[in-house]
């Protein structure tokens, strides 16, 4: 039997069985999935809004903060909805379009992220040619190339599992609907669906986290040339944030799909930081450590609020 005729629908296990636990994890998540469209949504609006922020940089954040806000819903919503479910199911097509989307918006903000770094490389150890390295043509062009280069990615990850046979077992030890999550469910050879998974996330990844090692190994040898502390600090604060950025999402994200599916609780660990937590922190850790960020805001207060008088 093949194209999944014996099964219709997964079930997914969820985060817990208690209920006492999955209504305090209802109320975590809900208020990690506001914080999360909230703040992805004022770096947008903000960004938009103040014309001081109208610059490569700033580009490349308004596209990570969108596409942190679909990565959240991707997972979120469905999630919350269990919660508060006693059957925790996902039809086939559901499930299969969340492994899509899953890897789309990861692939794209893992490319993303490379093209800050080449942007912050750009800034600090060529500055006075960044205006015209860092065109307007290019950035577009970064931006779309991400995007392209994501969904062409996706679409041979989910290519993998629509070919997977499943004939009887159909429990995902998952919260969410992920590739790795759905071999140990397969009866057909998993052998080269694996061997092309691993392929495909060492390309994709090491082909992004590449050019972000070399673009700070670069960034890193111009601060310490640099002589006066000031400015020394001045360099290093406007890339911190990135790097930290980097290493939430690559940390967790390496880590989630390189390790063998175990089905343990650090595999919803590791999945419930790279795909929840991190759209979260993402424009938290851009305004708190940006002075630019946060003067904008203000401004951008001020105007509203003089607008409502």
């Amino acid at each position: 039997m093949r194209n999944h005729s014996t099964v219709t629908e997964f079930i997914l296990i969820g985060l817990s069985d208690d209920p006492l636990v999955e209504a305090l994890l209802f109320v975590l998540f809900l208020g990690i999935y506001v914080m999360t469209v909230m703040g992805n949504l004022t770096m947008l609006l903000v960004i938009r809004a103040d014309s001081h922020l109208h610059t490569p940089m700033y580009f490349f954040l308004s596209n990570l903060s969108f596409l942190d806000l679909c990565f959240s819903c991707v997972t979120l919503p469905k999630l919350l909805k269990d919660l508060l479910s006693e059957k925790k199911t996902i039809s086939v097509e559901g499930c299969l379009a969340q492994v899509f989307f899953v890897f789309f918006s990861s692939g794209t903000e893992a490319c993303l992220l490379s093209v800050m770094a080449y942007d912050r490389y750009a800034a600090i150890c060529h500055p006075l040619l960044y205006g015209q390295v860092m065109s307007s043509q290019l950035c577009a062009r970064l931006v779309l190339v991400s995007w392209a280069l994501a969904s062409v990615n996706a679409s041979v990850i989910v290519l993998l599992a629509i070919n997977l046979d499943f004939c009887g077992a159909r429990t995902i030890h998952h919260f969410t609907c992920e590739l790795p999550a759905l071999f140990p469910l397969s009866c057909s050879d998993i052998t080269i669906h694996i061997i092309v998974l691993i392929c495909a996330s060492l390309l994709h990844g090491l082909g992004t986290f590449i050019p972000i090692f070399l673009s700070y190994a670069r960034i890193v040898q111009t601060i310490l040339s640099i002589r006066s502390t000031t400015g020394r600090s001045k360099a290093f604060s406007t890339c911190s944030s990135h790097f930290a950025a980097v290493i939430l999402f690559f940390g967790s994200g390496f880590l989630c799909y390189l390790m063998p599916p175990s089905g343990s609780s650090l595999d919803l660990v590791l999945s419930v930081q790279y795909s929840v937590v991190t759209p979260m922190l993402n424009p938290l850790i851009y305004s708190l450590k940006n002075k630019d960020v946060k003067t904008a805001v203000k401004r951008t207060l001020g105007k509203y609020l003089e607008y409502l008088r």
